[in-house]
């Protein structure tokens, strides 16, 4: 059916009152969006109908997402607990892994199909495993490139995009493509990058050692906690922070080099987890995001929250004082300034 007789048949199907009636266009197979049929003849020149996504204006610069689809994307709240696939055992060898999917999602969000995504603090390549599913899903092909200081973090991701390559042959789907993952230090590295090369920057902070948290039950007690602690994994060869204005300072002075080699108007992502630190809650979604808007050239524009509803509960602090059970992670959002 061309677009002129769907034009020509919606009005068949208009009421009394001048409304559509959206049961009688779908089984004629005419669009509707939000309710109502599109009368594709009324459509700007900027905009194409895109068949089960909805109408698409091609004055969209931040991603490939109809209208419809933009209107669940701008919800501030992903309630989305991901299954443990995608060698899911193997990856959490690494304490700040975050799902493939969810970066996926996170990069449909923030960058166009054949745009370049970095992630300078790569870890087992979450950030580049959701770049390789974007062309397998609908949004097509993106670039990554990730840093990552730590060797054996590296051999994890090349290990677990092998072994997702054979179980994806053998059911006779085609292949992840590999990302670039480099080693050594981001501050090095990215002085590699060219100004304005990147798209999306899309990271998770560099992750604590895990250090004791006191708790209060019938008797003080301890026990080993991700709630605290600022101090690098002595298992790598991170920088030291001995307070966690060492640490802010450095996260923004590394954010401001971050900065320059992503385009303008382009975006930065960023994975932060509060945590509860000696009896007080630490609000450090909101302390990086006032240190990297104080020092690098980027604004704020948003903070998505990551609720994973089957994560496992806690009894911190019962019967004596209310601790939080973090079941939440925030993604701080900047745009770079032109």
């Amino acid at each position: 059916m061309t677009d002129g007789e769907r034009h020509r048949q919606s009005r068949l199907f208009t009421s009394e009152d001048g409304s559509y009636d959206e049961s009688r266009a779908r089984e004629q197979s005419l669009p509707v969006e939000d309710g109502a049929v599109v009368d594709t003849d009324e459509l700007a020149d900027h905009q194409t109908y895109v068949e089960g996504r909805g109408i698409y204006d091609e004055r969209n610069r931040v991603n490939d997402l109809t209208g419809r689809e933009w209107k669940f994307a701008t919800k501030s709240v992903i309630p989305e607990g991901y299954p443990p696939d995608v060698q899911h055992d193997l990856r959490s060898e690494h304490g700040g892994q975050k799902p493939p999917r969810l970066c996926a999602e996170l990069i449909e969000r923030f960058s166009k199909a054949g745009d370049t995504v970095l992630d300078p603090f790569a870890g087992v390549g979450g950030t580049l495993l959701g770049a390789s599913f974007c062309e397998h899903e609908g949004t097509g092909h993106r670039e990554a490139i990730g840093f990552e200081r730590t060797e054996r973090w590296i051999e994890i991701y090349e290990t677990v995009l092998e072994r997702e390559n054979e179980k994806r042959r053998a059911r006779g789907e085609a292949s992840l493509a590999a990302q670039e993952m480099r080693h050594g230090d981001c501050e090095t590295l990215v002085e590699e990058l060219a100004s304005d090369s990147i798209d999306l920057l899309l990271t998770d902070v560099p992750y604590w050692r895990m250090d004791e948290l006191e708790q209060t039950r019938n008797e003080r007690e301890t026990r080993a906690s991700k709630l605290d602690a600022f101090d690098p994994d002595p298992s790598t060869d991170g920088p030291e922070w001995e307070t966690k204005a060492e640490w802010l300072t450095d996260m923004a002075e590394k954010f401001d080099a971050f900065a320059e080699v992503v385009r303008s108007d382009g975006y930065v992502v960023v994975f932060i987890g509060d945590m509860y630190r000696e009896q007080s809650y630490e609000f450090l979604s909101a302390d990086l995001a006032r240190a990297i808007e104080d020092v690098a050239p980027a604004t704020l524009k948003a903070n998505l929250i990551w609720y994973d509803p089957t994560k496992d509960l806690h009894v911190y602090g019962y019967p004596f004082s209310f601790v939080p059970s973090m079941v939440h992670q925030n993604v701080l959002v900047f745009r770079v300034d032109e």
